[in-house]
């Protein structure tokens, strides 16, 4: 994954804004335009969902027309309260592919167009489930990439994979705008409070065993983050293993296993990474927010 974690590809995430002009702009490294199902390129086009062990474990939608809308009518009460969406990449609990998890209360239904989304980035799900709980419905589902079968390893494809999903919940659930960082460009609501990154941005390194070292990063959430944040720890020749990468409304938990030369991550280079990390994701001066 090392390597992996390293590449620089160009990969096209796409948005709708309010005006729905199809603009592309260039954000540090890698390529995003704000048009909402933009088309890609036709080599992924052609690629087919294969979903070998589709799994669900509890009733998601009994209406063919109900894919996204947990609610068949798709009405919302005024009085209902939004909940917290959020989205897992998990890289640690399956060896073989990646796990996704997506949370929105229980307004959510068999996401077909999310994983028709999926399949158009070059992926297979391969086994989804639904569990319940007090804070709602789970999606979960366990992704490959279709020419390899392996799990997904490339920072720019988990990028994509995340913001993707944050697309459809955009499109099929427009209320979570008001509870998602990308909202405030492309959402009908923005969110009507600001974080502040200085004081939402909280960085540790522990120990996890001898050869490698455990990062945490929570921070306000924007587009290309996760890509972001392995291309500054790999810039300073510090190895990105694996890890989990959390979108939970307007905030982004990540949690990296690194290491330096095979080595777990001495305290001089821990402060190193926090520092580096700290300066990229700080509040912009007047003069830096002016160009």
């Amino acid at each position: 994954m090392t390597a992996a974690m390293a590449s620089a590809a160009k990969l096209p995430v796409c948005f709708r804004n309010k005006t729905s002009k199809a603009t592309v702009f260039q954000q540090k490294d890698h390529l995003v335009c704000n048009a909402l199902f933009c088309k890609l390129p036709s080599n992924l086009e052609k690629r087919r969902l294969s979903s070998s062990s589709m799994r669900i474990t509890a009733q998601a939608s009994s209406s063919a027309t109900t894919v996204e809308n947990g609610k068949q009518d798709g009405s919302l009460n005024e009085t209902d309260t939004v909940p917290t969406p959020k989205v897992i990449i998990d890289q640690d609990s399956d060896p073989d592919a990646t796990v996704v998890e997506i949370t929105f209360g229980d307004r959510l239904g068999a996401l077909l167009d999310t994983m028709n989304a999926l399949k158009s980035l070059g992926l297979n799900v391969v086994k989804a489930n639904v569990y319940l709980d007090s804070s709602g419905k789970h999606n979960k589902f366990s992704i490959t990439k279709a020419n390899t079968g392996r799990k997904v390893e490339d920072p720019e494809l988990l990028e994509a994979i995340r913001l993707t999903i944050i697309n459809n919940l955009l499109e099929y659930h427009p209320e979570s705008s008001s509870q998602l960082a990308m909202g405030v460009a492309f959402g009908v609501e923005p969110p009507k409070e600001k974080v502040d990154v200085d004081i939402a941005t909280h960085i540790s390194i522990n120990d996890d065993g001898p050869n490698c070292s455990l990062l945490f990063v929570e921070t306000a959430d924007h587009a290309g983050l996760l890509l972001d944040l392995v291309k500054i720890i790999t810039d300073i020749n510090v190895a990105v293993k694996s890890g989990e990468f959390n979108t939970e409304g307007l905030l982004a938990k990540a949690k990296f296993h690194i290491s330096y030369r095979g080595n777990a991550i001495s305290g001089p280079l821990q402060q190193v990474i926090v520092n580096s990390l700290r300066y990229f994701l700080r509040r912009p001066t007047t003069e830096e927010a002016s160009f």
